[in-house]
Order: C-alpha cells, then structure tokens, then sequence
C-alpha cells in the first residue's frame, strides 16, 4: 500500500505531496489538468514507463508480505526514489536500482490497466486465474499440480540431454575413431618416463667412444711405470699408500669404461636415434611424456565414455516414453478439474457481467501438446466474440468483472491496481456497475483511479482534485464538502445547478442540513 507521494520538478507541477489512504483513490478534475501526468509519475517510481518522471520522486509504501529480494536490504516500510538529472535513476531504501529490476521486483504487486492495453487474457493467465481458485479449495488438485510441474521440469530436462545426444551421434563415430587413432599413436611408441634421458646419455657416450678408447689405450701405458715409481718410494723411504689407492681407483675407473665400451659396442645406434626421434615427436604433440601419458588416460576415458552414449541413450528415450504416458494422464485429470471450475465461474461471472451490460462469458478448452501449465490452451468468449473483437471499454469492463469474480472469502490484500480513466466513455447504468465493481476490489486492493463519471467518484475512500491554474497544476486532498463540490462539476460543468449539487448529496450520502 502506498503511504505517500512526494514530487518536485514534473511538467506544469512544481511540488506536490500526499499521505494516501487505503482502498479506492480517485483523481478528477478538468481535462489538462494533469491527471495522467501524476498518475505516470506513480508508474513510473514502479519501473512502469519512464514518461512523467519529476525531477526528484519519493513513494513511502508498506511492503507486501511475500516480497523478498536476495539483493536488496527491504524494510517494512520501504522508499522508492527517482531522480531525473541527464538521465533517470532509481533507488530502493538508498539502494541503486536498475528500471527492470524494480519493475520485476513490484510486477507481482502492482497492476495497471489502461483503455490501450488488452493483454491479460492469454491461455496462461486465464490458468492462472482458474488454478489459483481451485487450490484455494481443492489440496487434492494444488497436490496433484505440484506434482506435475516437478515431473514435467525433469522431463523437459531429460528430453534435452536426449537431444543433446542425438545431436552429437552425427559426431560420435568420428570422436571414437579419434580417440582410437590418438591411443594407438601413443600405444605404438609406449614410451615411459625418464626414458628420453636414459637414451640421450646413451647417445652421448657413443658420439665420444672412440675418442675415449684412444685416450685410455694411451693412458693404460701409466701401469708399466707402477712398479719403478713404488721403487722410487721404497728407496726413498717415503711411505706408498696415497699413490697406490690412486692407481687401485685409476684401475677400477678404466675397467668400468672399458666394461661400457663393450656394452656400447652391442647398442644398435640407429634403434636409439629412431627411439629418441619418436619421443621428440611425442613431446612437440603433447608438450612431455608425463603430458602424453595423460592425455592417452584422459582419452581412453572419453573412449570408455562413448561406448555408454548409446545405453544412456536408450534408457532415457524409456523414461521418457513412460514419463510422456504419465505426464498426459496426471494433465488430463488437471484439465478435467479445470474444466468443472471453470463452469462454476461461469456462473459466478453471469452476475457481474449482467450488471456490467455485458453477455454471459464462457471458457474454451483446447488441448495442446504438454507444457509447464498441463494439456489445456484456454480462450474466453463474450457472447458471440472473442477478446480481440472486444472495444476497450468492453475489454476492461470484463476484466474487473474477473477480478472481481476471483477474489476469495479470505484474501488478504493483493496489491495496488492503477486504473487509467477505466469508466471513460460509458453510459450512466455501465458507469454505476463499473464503480460498484471497483469497490470491491478496493476491498483487496489500494486502487488509484482517474474518472470523469461521479459514480465512481463517490464511491473513493479518498478524492483528490487536480487542477490547473495558468501553467502550474495543484492537488487538493478533498473533505467532505469539497467532494460534493466536484461531483456536481463533473455532473453539470464548472457551473453545477441546484439538481446536480443535490444529486452529488445523494451519491456521497451527505447528511441534510
């Protein structure tokens, strides 16, 4: 509910401020006064329409119970400010706010109809409509809904990996001859680790062989000088035993050589060369062998992978198949349920429509091929017509006849509704149903009106004129008196006579003098 409307700065208003009440708010006054500039000023603090925006816009308004936003820090009683510089800004509690957010945020709790628009009759939002009255009273049927929506979320889902299967089946036998050939390749050379290392000394030792085995052949000569040299020590009387392990270590060290230079001589040196040139291959693929090994396991795992695909494949298109069976049975005991209430607000309809003028409206079923709401596609026809055909004072009329038919014992309060010069151009007998119409959804709902006809008027909690005087436009909250006043100017003009005066006192019910 809003509590207050602040503004400065809008079109010919230069600051404006009202405390509302709850229930039916009506503004009149003359044509071009600006009653459709301040109602867009009240859309537009919503995310609505940026048209009619002031300069600086505040709405203090107490928050709807279910309203709740993972985003935004919302107090009880929250403040909507707009604030039009180079461009328009929006802000909740102090929080930045982008037009669409807050659009989102309010759409479940504020409605607009206008005479323009002549949406709210789809398939969907008649569901809607038909579903909420039958879980208000019915837990079989609010049970039985729930159900479906959870299964046919799953199945929607499942048919999508389906899809997405089939899709890439084109795909398939080529990924698995990849893989295959990919393994293979690295299968052939099956190289190890550390492997590459081993190898490249191998090679080193045999490009430097012969230089070696030259080199120690002229070096072994060193042991036909042992035994003069250890003489030398022993005349000397100079203790041996730092020259003899040097020439014990110099031994060992010579053998050892020789020992490789033997093994070497049985190495195919081409067989290495080939060896370490399949391995390079491999490290300029794959970057390592560590990397190649790893790359094999990951795609001996997709290999594994794809010979599941066509077993996934078939299991899914079973659930799906028996899912399908259920879904179209669980939907069509739905339809069926719909169906009935659908009959029982019929009825409830027929009175409300027989006190807007307007003929008896009746539901059309179609079924249609499953969806998030079940089976059912649903149209409505006034008499003979379809919604489309319908003016739009005809449109309008019949949508508060079904708000009003789906407003239950016990609801609590729904909201706001913004109605855009809804009795405009109607007689005085559809002006009267159309004002007792409106008070009853202000039970439910804070209802801001613009009217031109006195009935509806009359019927407000609060009636507010605004008028126009040279270029600036002022708002007057009206008591009791005042109200009268502007009834009978609606009624008879600027000048109003006696008999509407006296008509006015009849419509508020004014006490007599």
């Amino acid at each position: 509910m809003v509590e207050r409307l602040f503004f400065r700065d809008l079109v010919t208003f230069k600051e404006v401020e009202i405390e509302f009440d709850k229930g039916l708010v009506v503004f009149t006054g003359p044509s071009g006064a600006g009653k459709s500039v301040l109602m867009s000023t009240i859309l537009s603090s919503f995310g609505y329409t940026a048209q009619g925006a002031a300069a600086l816009c505040e709405v203090t308004l107490k928050k709807p119970v279910k309203l709740q936003s993972d985003v935004y820090e919302l107090e009880d009683e929250l403040t909507i400010k707009t604030l039009k510089k180079e461009k328009l800004r929006y802000f909740i509690e102090g929080q930045n706010i982008s037009k669409k957010a807050l659009e989102t945020l309010f759409s479940p709790y504020v409605q607009y109809l206008s005479v323009r628009d002549k949406g709210g009759f789809e398939s969907e939002t008649l569901l809607e409509m038909i579903d909420k009255s039958l879980s208000a009273k019915d837990k079989t049927f609010k049970k039985s809904l729930k159900e479906y929506k959870k299964r046919y979320k799953n199945y929607k889902l499942k048919t999508e990996q389906l899809a997405k299967i089939k899709e890439d089946e084109g795909k398939l036998a080529e990924r698995i001859e990849f893989s295959k050939y990919e393994i293979e390749n690295i299968e052939k050379i099956n190289p190890q680790e550390g492997e590459e290392e081993e190898l490249l000394k191998i090679k080193q030792h045999l490009s430097r062989m012969e230089k070696i085995k030259d080199a120690l052949s002229h070096a072994s000569e060193i042991f036909n000088y042992e035994t003069s040299i250890e003489e030398v020590y022993r005349l000397l009387d100079k203790e041996n035993l730092l020259f003899s392990e040097m020439m014990n270590q110099l031994r060992a060290d010579f053998e050892d050589t020789q020992t490789l230079a033997d093994e070497l001589a049985e190495v195919n040196v081409e067989e290495v060369l080939d060896r370490l040139s399949d391995l390079t291959s491999l490290k300029h693929r794959y970057g390592s062998i560590k990397e190649a090994l790893a790359y094999k396991a990951q795609k001996s795992q997709e290999l594994a992978g794809y010979e599941h695909i066509e077993q996934d494949k078939s299991m899914l298109e079973s659930f799906l198949q028996i899912e399908f069976t259920e879904l179209n049975i669980i939907a069509a005991r739905l339809s069926v349920v719909r169906q009935k209430e659908a009959k029982e607000l019929e009825k409830i309809l027929k009175g409300y429509l027989e006190t807007l003028k307007l003929p008896e409206l009746s539901f059309c079923f179609e079924s249609e091929a499953l969806s998030q709401s079940g089976m059912d596609s649903v149209d409505v026809m006034l008499g003979n017509s379809r919604t489309t055909t319908l003016s739009g004072g005809e449109f309008n009329r019949l949508r508060l006849a079904l708000m009003a038919a789906s407003i239950s014992k016990d609801e609590t309060m729904q909201g706001i509704l913004i109605l855009d010069e809804i009795d405009a151009n109607v007689s005085g007998d559809e002006s009267i149903a159309i004002a007792e119409m409106i008070s009853k959804l202000s039970l439910v709902y804070q209802i801001f009106a613009i009217s031109h006809q006195p009935h509806l008027s009359a019927k407000a909690q609060q009636h507010i004129v605004v008028t126009k005087e040279r270029e600036t436009s002022c708002v007057t909250v009206l008591d009791q008196e005042g109200r009268v006043q502007e009834i009978a100017r609606i009624i008879a003009g600027e000048n109003p006579t006696s008999a509407a005066l006296a008509f006015a006192k009849k419509l508020r019910d004014f006490p007599k003098a």
